[in-house]
């Protein structure tokens, strides 16, 4: 777990809505909602890992969807 401080601004101007829209797309962006709840409770170092390696499968087939290289059953 990160113990890291963010330090995100947005300027508001006229519309507050989308300074509102901005922030949460930089807090998404940054991970800290997720920092926030990874503290909350206790996680074992083998379920990090597990957690890790299914992230990264993820994004893997994720990538290699877009670049066409995942063939997909088609038919039945």
């Amino acid at each position: 777990m990160s113990k890291r401080k963010s330090n995100i601004e947005v300027h508001v101007s006229t519309n507050v809505e989308r300074a509102l829209k901005q922030l949460k797309k930089k807090i998404e962006r940054e991970g800290v909602v997720r920092d926030m709840k990874r503290g909350v409770y206790f996680e074992p170092p083998t379920q990090k890992r597990r957690k890790r390696m299914m992230r990264a499968i993820k994004h893997n087939l994720m990538r290699m969807a877009a670049q066409g290289l995942l063939k997909t059953k088609k038919g039945t």
